[in-house]
């Protein structure tokens, strides 16, 4: 049984031995190996020596093993290192949506506008103002 502790010391060796790793073979075709520590260069020789016994898949697996192993002891995991496989990437699904033009409102006939039920009609401008010469009239009288 694996305990907590060594699984996430499991899990953070093998995401920082996949990066190296990466790292590495780019430094490597960028012609800046010479620039990388020793135990970085040992661990690219065996991968040079590995993709010449098995396909390249193969061998960056293999070597990403390697270098786990190393990281997990380095990092304080107690005894083999658990397998830690890499989830399986689960397809995005499509979030986006095509653009689609709202339908135009649909005018009520005369036949369905009695149907429609009751509706509030606006009030006319020239009753608002009304009102409001009303309520002016009367606030100027009040203070007279």
């Amino acid at each position: 049984m694996v305990k907590a502790a060594d699984m996430l010391i499991a899990r953070r060796a093998d995401t920082r031995a996949r990066a190296d790793f990466a790292t590495w073979k780019m430094m490597a075709k960028l012609n800046g190996a010479s620039a990388l520590p020793p135990e970085a260069q040992e661990f690219l020789a065996s991968y040079q020596n590995l993709l010449a016994q098995m396909s390249e898949g193969e061998a960056t697996e293999v070597t990403i093993g390697a270098i786990y192993k190393a990281y997990y002891a380095e990092m304080g995991g107690a005894g083999t290192p658990p397998d830690v496989r890499p989830r399986a990437a689960e397809p995005a699904a499509d979030n986006v949506t095509a653009f689609r033009r709202p339908a135009p409102p649909k005018k009520s006939a005369s036949v369905g506008a009695a149907f429609a039920g009751p509706q509030k009609r606006p009030l006319p401008v020239a009753l608002i103002f009304a009102c409001l010469v009303v309520v002016y009239v009367g606030i100027r009288l009040y203070w007279r």
